[in-house]
């Protein structure tokens, strides 16, 4: 036991020295750590100080919910758009006329056939006969870009028309 005593002694210089320098490293590194940790918190207080939020988590909370609300406000802008968009597929917005003279000679070019369709070619198609003695008005429903009922050449010619139109 005698020479572990004289062990200890002899190198206890060496003991106290080695943790001498332990200690000082570790002061170091506390030192660094500390000037680290105050300059994020300037940091941290700069980023706060105009927000007018007490910390962090709550701003990070009324951002998700502000996130929130836009992606159902976008959703319900999406579903609205959809609805739209298919009324506008149905909507007879191409038009085409065709004006001609119905009894040849006798008259000008008065009378029209003008056909409605949409993108589907359904719609509808209206001629005016115009003569001397009045004017009449038919009506004939467009399905797929035919009638149920016989369709004359100016008729057939206002549908190609219409069908062109952008």
């Amino acid at each position: 036991m005698a020479e572990l005593n004289e062990l200890i002694l002899e190198q206890l210089l060496w003991i106290i020295g080695g943790m001498a320098l332990l200690t000082v490293i570790l002061l170091i590194v506390s030192i660094v750590q500390g000037a680290k940790l105050r300059k994020f918190k300037r940091k941290y207080e700069a980023m706060m100080a105009g927000s007018g939020v007490e910390d962090l988590e709550s701003l990070l909370i009324n951002l998700k919910i502000q996130m929130d609300s836009i992606e159902d406000e976008h959703k319900l802008q999406t579903n609205q758009l959809e609805v739209v968009m298919q009324k506008l597929t149905r909507i007879q917005g191409k038009v085409g006329v065709k004006r001609y003279n119905a009894y040849g000679e006798r008259g000008s070019d008065l009378s029209f056939s003008m056909a409605m369709i949409n993108d589907s070619q359904d719609g509808m198609i209206l001629t005016g006969i115009y003569n001397r003695d009045g004017s009449y008005v038919y009506a004939k429903p467009l399905k797929g870009g035919e009638s149920t009922y016989t369709l004359s050449p100016e008729e057939k010619e206002a549908i190609t028309l219409a069908q062109q139109a952008e």
